[in-house]
């Protein structure tokens, strides 16, 4: 019996080096908490700052009308402001996750930085960079109510296809914002509420999920 015992424990040992070695398993719940929170943080700015302009999407399930369409200057300061928003957003996110990863690895004596983790950034970044493009193009041709849809989209892709080499749990979360991007994408009045519920309220369930799983 002792004997068996043992074999089960050097086949676990084997198991969870393999594991190491082929998959990245350093992703911390804390940090998508934190991302979600952000996120949250972001679209409430948003919708505060254009509260007048984002009110009428209630009452018009979402359609808009050619008196609530923006005029140049208001457009263009509203392009601005999602811009620096995303960017403050992403910043403190990627800092967030950084962080929280880099003391979870340490926690689990494993390097932050290895092979594992380069082949989950690239297959992470692929689509994230096609999708970045994209959007440009959206915003170039005056689709703008697209894009918060066609964000939400790439970004499930994205974590479909990094989900090979880091942990399950992340296809699920890609899948989740697959899914709501392509209903966003039919409710375009909506895109800021899909946006929050995909950046934000998702991560948090994510990230609690994870922590719960892994870090407790």
């Amino acid at each position: 019996m002792t004997e068996n015992n043992e074999h089960l424990k050097n086949l676990s040992e084997i198991r969870s080096i393999m594991e190491r070695s082929s998959r990245f398993i350093s992703l911390s719940g804390l940090s998508g908490i934190f991302a979600g929170l952000i996120a949250l943080l972001g679209a409430a700015a948003v919708y505060f700052y254009f509260n007048e302009y984002y009110n009428p999407r209630y009452y018009n399930m979402g359609v808009f009308t050619k008196s609530e369409l923006m005029r140049d200057r208001e457009l263009y300061l509203f392009i601005l402001f999602l811009l620096c928003d995303g960017i403050i957003v992403l910043a403190l996110s990627l800092a967030a996750a950084v962080f929280f990863t880099t003391r979870n690895a340490r926690k689990k004596g494993l390097k932050v930085w290895d092979n594992t983790a380069k082949r989950t950034l690239i297959n992470l970044f692929i689509p994230l960079v096609a999708g970045g493009f994209f959007c440009m193009a959206l915003l170039f041709h005056g689709k703008i109510y697209l894009i918060a849809p066609t964000t939400l989209v790439f970004y499930g892709l994205a974590l479909i296809n990094a989900s090979k080499y880091t942990l399950n749990d992340i296809r699920y979360l890609g899948i989740s914002e697959l899914i709501l991007g392509v209903i966003a994408s039919f409710f375009v009045g909506y895109g800021l509420i899909a946006w929050a519920i995909g950046f934000g309220l998702l991560h948090i369930v994510y990230g609690i999920i994870m922590y719960t799983k892994y870090e407790r």
